[in-house]
């Protein structure tokens, strides 16, 4: 391979370093653009008896203001999931019942952001105020409803409204009851995962306009610009036909931006008045009134011999949902999906519950549930361990799975990462607890997890390349690039099989009239599912050339050699330039224009073992991550250098969860965490040193043997960081974050 395989420059890496590409806001040229602006709710659960708006809509520059009794009735979900969605269709653009603390209430258009703020004050509304449910493990069997309306779903996902259940997840590998029968040892944990904040740069923003040709246009910061056009056509009840959304530079999603936050209000405000409009969400409202991980509690249990060997693991979970139900049964269900194979050979079974609550409501976030299962799993695990006597990486070495075909696990080995972490992070010497200063206390910890390529037997993604008349390839795509770099694995794909240099292939994406179907960035899709696209539509682009080479030149097709940029028509030479100047031209009267589409029934997952070392102040509970070390089985890997840059960013986002970030509610259901100074996600100072190791293997379903690794990168942290922090000091947290006062009440404690 010449450019797979490669650690070659970003494509667009010049342009974003130095402030070249358009985001969404860059893209609004009309000065005449509406401002939008959105009244919500102060209250966690009301319903609104009253909306007077007279006074608003007499203050200067205000186009209209519109409430519940203006918007369409039709409900539907707002999660970025192929048709049909598994998730409830519980919302309306406005509704008449407000279910946390910043549910809109009205929508202001107005000419410019003061005068909108200044009629968002003159909105006169009368609630009812109704008791909320804060706290989602009191949900289940509450006298209070969160939806007391009907609610439609495509699937049987275990909906009960007037339980508050959103969803059930349930999976089973048989033999648990017996497996515990035969158990030497039996523990049973409890442990909570907290809701987490995106923490994106670029906040959620969209811009509506009508085009020349009266067709609503929606540019949007989004992952999922085919999923948005299907969530506005149903919310404004209008055909998908007179709907384009477009899909500029993103600045970050890590998927929250999997559901269309904002897209609806502005697309609805040109619907009703003619005119562009925007709406742009400021950083209080994107960390109040946007999406968060699921939190989730975790009832484990697990039985084992007293050798190590696991004979059952129980998990019992109970999910939040928040308001609205967008991801409710997919997410919570990966807690199974992503930790059963990884044991295969271990019987184990899966119950959960996922309820509404008056909090934020809960949505995709990268690990999209297994990083919950893998904390939950691998914590026990550990903690197993430590009562067995046994060493962490030995007892997982006795159970872990060993690919091998026919099974759903084919490819790569998780065993070999755990090898090449203990060698490479010294994890005999470090695993042991060390005074390395006064109270300064030094210990390791590690786990293992997985996750997927893409979502088997759902989600199909296209790929388009056209041939142009100076011999260069002008490559479309859907899926969207929003920092993790799929332009330039894609791009790279492209050009190692049509072997050209890569600067003769164009990347463009994403429009949803112009680029070919793609679900979205989510799901680890990107470089397994588009990339298999892409690599289809690059061997037909070189079939075709040789065909139209064949008629042009009057030759048997077997007498042509493509060289990429050059085809050998028996002893001679005839460029690519030549041959698409002449194809294209009224000599051949033809653009070759090739299409690819993919979509598999499997989804192989990438591996990590995951090793930390921390530093915890035994005086004030402080913990410091010192070391991490993530050893990544991805397969091929298309471009190293990125495969490296996105195992970093998802351990920082890891060793966030671990250790600070935390959504913090007043006794009214108001996020008072809403900023960046008052939500902590780490710093450069925080991630003294993450390192990471590539262990290759081959997926012979991928495209040059890669799988994904966007969102396996961040389910180890936790895990590994809580045992470390257990190691040092014998307090256990099984409640995320290790804040350094838990830390210290435990010391206390012992």
């Amino acid at each position: 391979m010449k450019i797979v395989n490669t650690s070659v420059k970003k494509v667009d890496g010049m342009g974003v370093v130095t402030g070249n590409p358009a985001y969404t806001e860059d893209l609004i040229l009309n000065n005449n653009v509406l401002t939008i602006k959105l009244l919500r709710s102060p209250h966690a659960f009301a319903k609104i008896k009253s909306i007077d708006v007279s006074i608003a809509l007499k203050v200067p520059g205000v186009e209209a203001v519109y409430t519940h009794e203006d918007t369409p009735k039709t409900r539907f979900t707002l999660a970025g999931q192929s048709f049909p969605e598994p998730s409830p269709y519980d919302r309306r653009i406005l509704d008449e019942y407000v279910r946390y603390v910043g549910d809109p209430v009205a929508i202001i258009a107005a000419e410019d952001e003061r005068a909108a703020e200044k009629a968002m004050k003159l909105i006169k509304v009368q609630y009812e105020v109704l008791e909320p449910i804060l706290d989602f493990e009191k949900a289940i069997d509450s006298h209070i409803l969160v939806h007391p309306e009907e609610v439609h779903t495509n699937f049987e996902i275990g909906y009960e409204r007037e339980r508050n259940i959103a969803a059930k997840a349930y999976a089973e590998k048989p033999g648990v009851d017996d497996g515990f029968l035969q158990s030497d040892i039996i523990l049973e944990r409890t442990y909570y995962t907290q809701p987490q904040m995106h923490a994106m740069m670029e906040t959620y923003r969209s811009y509506s306009y009508f085009d020349v040709n009266g067709r609503l246009t929606t540019i949007s910061s989004t992952q999922i610009p085919f999923h948005v056009r299907r969530h506005l056509a149903r919310a404004l009840e209008m055909p998908s036909s007179k709907l384009r959304v477009i899909k500029p530079r993103i600045g970050g999603g890590f998927g929250g931006k999997q559901t269309a936050v904002c897209e609806i209000y502005s697309a609805f405000v040109t619907l009703k008045t003619g005119k562009p409009s925007k709406i742009i969400y400021n950083r209080k409202e994107t960390h109040t009134c946007t999406t968060t991980r699921h939190g989730m509690r975790l009832d484990v249990k697990i039985g084992a011999d007293l050798e190590g060997n696991i004979k059952a693991i129980d998990i019992k979970a109970l999910s939040n949902a928040g308001a609205y139900g967008e991801h409710a049964p997919t997410v919570t269900s990966l807690v199974s999906y992503k930790t059963f194979p990884l044991y295969d050979t271990v019987p184990m079974r899966f119950n959960a519950n996922i309820v509404y609550s008056n909090t934020m409501n809960a949505g995709a976030f990268r690990g999209y549930g297994a990083t919950q299962g893998t904390f939950a799993v691998e914590s026990i695990i550990n903690e197993l361990a430590h009562e067995l006597n046994i060493d962490p990486t030995v007892i997982r070495m006795k159970n872990l799975v060993e690919p091998a075909e026919g099974k759903y696990i084919t490819s790569g080995d998780i065993k070999k990462c755990i090898e090449i972490g203990k060698a490479n992070f010294n994890w005999e010497e470090r695993v042991i607890p060390r005074e390395v200063a006064p109270n300064k206390v030094r210990a390791a910890g590690m786990a293992v997890t997985m996750q997927g390529s893409g979502i088997a037997g759902v989600d199909t993604a296209a790929a388009t390349i056209k041939l142009g008349d100076r011999g260069d390839f002008n490559l479309m795509i859907g899926v969207t690039d929003m920092g993790q770099g799929c332009d330039t694995v894609l791009t790279q794909m492209a050009a190692e099989v049509l072997d050209v240099p890569m600067d003769r292939v164009a990347i463009h994406s994403a429009d949803t009239d112009l680029s070919p179907y793609d679900p979205g960035a989510y799901a680890s899709s990107g470089t397994y599912v588009t990339g298999n696209a892409v690599i289809i539509a690059a061997n037909k682009m070189k079939e075709e050339i040789l065909k139209g080479a064949a008629k042009m030149f009057n030759v048997d097709i077997n007498e042509i050699e493509y060289l990429g940029t050059d085809l050998k028509i028996g002893d001679k030479l005839v460029s690519l330039e030549e041959f698409a100047q002449r194809s294209i031209s009224f000599e051949g009267m033809n653009q070759i224009t090739t299409t690819g589409t993919w979509g598999g029934e499997t989804s192989p997952p990438p591996f990590i073992a995951g090793f930390a070392e921390v530093e915890v102040d035994t005086l004030t509970g402080e913990v410091e991550v010192i070391d991490y070390l993530s050893v990544v089985d991805c397969g091929t890997p298309i471009n190293p250098n990125l495969v490296k840059v996105q195992v970093e960013g998802g351990a920082s986002q890891g060793i966030g969860l671990a250790l600070f970030e935390d959504i913090k509610y007043d006794k009214k259901g108001r996020v008072i965490s809403d900023s960046l100074m008052q939500y902590k996600i780490p710093s450069r100072l925080d991630c003294k040193s993450i390192r990471v190791e590539i262990s290759n293997s081959y997926e012979k379903t991928g495209p040059f043997g890669a799988k994904s690794v966007g969102e396996v990168v961040v389910n180890t942290p936790a895990p590994a960081i809580a045992d470390a922090v257990y190691n040092a000091t014998k307090v256990r947290v099984r409640a995320l974050p290790v804040t350094a006062e838990k830390v210290l009440m435990g010391i206390f404690n012992l």
